[in-house]
């Protein structure tokens, strides 16, 4: 069964890499739900605003926003019990990971395409 991948910070821009992974991860398989509060679809998929707001389980969220804003989506992660969070470059900071530790999330720190295989280039 295919994994459900939260990428928070979908975007409509296909040069933005929160469009790059939600296509990359929808090629590979994974069932994927953009979370955006600022857009009603990316790539036709309806975006929720939050984590919280998607029914059901999140296996993975792929985080493609600045670190001063996934510090303020820590406690939704923890509390929808995301299993698994990908903190992008360009997404991290010391205190961003610190925080998510010390709430004993599991966090990676590395280019989620990367980690499943594909290149962000050809996408």
């Amino acid at each position: 069964m295919a994994k459900t991948v939260a990428v928070v910070g979908a975007s409509s821009d296909r040069s933005k890499f929160g469009n790059k992974a939600l296509r990359a991860f929808k090629a590979e398989g994974y069932t994927v739900i953009p979370i955006n509060p600022h857009e009603r679809e990316v790539e036709g998929i309806a975006t929720y605003p939050s984590v919280l707001n998607v029914p059901g389980t999140i296996d993975m969220a792929t985080v493609y926003v600045q670190p001063d804003v996934a510090m303020r989506l820590l406690p939704d992660f923890e509390q929808k019990g995301i299993a698994e969070i990908w903190i992008n470059p360009g997404a991290e900071s010391d205190e961003l990971l610190s925080d998510a530790r010390r709430r004993k999330l599991n966090v990676i720190a590395a280019c989620s395409i990367i980690g499943i295989g594909r290149s962000p280039s050809s996408f």
